[in-house]
């Protein structure tokens, strides 16, 4: 005789986890809790629902760490949309940590949830160096700002010039005023250690890019760059997730919003959906294309004349959506940018 499958819900929060248990049939088996850490979690489960066919728990803050270590130790556990789960437990009169739980496990049930992909601890660790190194440079442009701003106060107007020399011009126009010397010194002292440490991260990236020939590929199309290619691939991670290219505009939000209703039918902006730095990300690649990229390309001539035609923040916004399909197309194929082969339209 078969034994009867569970179905677990895990409620999970920084401190504490909630645990529900259904049977077959929905019916509740058992309901606990214990601390958000992977081996707690693992011998709640073994010891409570030992048949378990399917572990649920949401994305969130915890979701990737403990769905890895749970994988790890043998557990068939599945990261469902906290956004189509959400549409579940709404249906709930009490919002409750037990009650979300036990609506967990009665999704994974039916099977009624979207299950997400859970990247591995190695992309993440990539995008987190990516987002590190973006928060020193956003602080590093912060202070700048503030600088130029302090200055103008005494009427010291900095004069436009190399970014790398931007704390020797500084230097240059404040140092016959002690005044400001007090003031502005600290924060330039701050902004070398800042540039230092963003010189670090610009090496290690550097070096993971150019040693993966997935990144090499894709760098070789314009305005493609090394934070650019990692993205991608860190966002993307397997091509084959796509059966088309163009799923990937729409994945990364870079598609527009239709709503059809009876004899209306709107197609509004961009949905705005998916991976908001990738799309970010992009939409600069793009502005590199059209308006830096001194290098010919049937890319740029179809960017330039959707431009005249529709305008340019329209236009880059579809290079942005072009330049997603045409690096899926490169990874999946193996080829690299044909700076001489007109590219499919997205």
């Amino acid at each position: 005789m078969q034994p009867i499958a569970q179905y677990v819900g895990l409620d999970v929060s920084l401190e504490e986890t909630k645990a529900c248990a259904v049977d077959e049939s929905g019916r509740p088996i058992w309901r606990g809790k214990c601390a958000s850490t992977p081996d707690d979690i693992e011998k709640l489960v073994s010891k409570h629902a030992p048949n378990a066919a399917r572990i649920g728990l949401e994305t969130g803050m915890l979701s990737v760490w403990l769905f890895h270590e749970l994988k790890s130790c043998g557990l068939p556990v599945v990261c469902i949309d906290a956004r189509h789960a959400k549409a579940a437990l709404s249906l709930q009169i009490n919002k409750t940590d037990a009650n979300d739980a036990h609506g967990i496990a009665q999704i994974v049930r039916v099977g009624w949830y979207r299950q997400v992909l859970v990247k591995s601890m190695q992309t993440h660790a990539v995008r987190a160096m990516i987002t590190a190194r973006a928060q020193l440079v956003s602080t590093a442009l912060k202070i700048k700002n503030t600088c130029r701003g302090l200055l103008k106060t005494f009427g010291v107007v900095l004069k436009i010039g190399s970014q790398r020399r931007y704390v020797q011009l500084v230097r240059a126009a404040i140092q016959d005023n002690p005044i400001l010397l007090t003031i502005v010194e600290p924060m330039l002292i701050a902004l070398t250690s800042l540039q230092e440490q963003i010189t670090v991260f610009d090496s290690a990236l550097y070096r993971r890019a150019y040693a993966d020939p997935v990144a090499k590929r894709l760098m070789s199309t314009p305005g493609v760059g090394v934070i650019v290619a990692l993205s991608y691939i860190c966002t993307i991670e397997d091509p084959l997730r796509f059966r088309r290219s163009r799923t990937v505009a729409a994945y990364l939000g870079l598609t527009p919003k239709r709503f059809q209703s009876g004899e209306s039918d709107r197609t509004g902006r961009i949905s705005r959906a998916g991976d908001q730095s990738m799309r970010t990300l992009l939409y600069e690649a793009a502005c590199v294309v059209l308006r830096r990229c001194s290098r010919p390309s049937p890319l740029k001539e179809w960017g330039k004349a959707l431009s005249e035609r529709i305008g340019s923040k329209r236009a880059i916004v579809a290079v942005a959506r072009k330049l997603a399909v045409i690096l899926h197309h490169i990874w999946r194929d193996g080829t690299s940018f044909q700076w001489s082969v007109r590219p499919m339209i997205a």
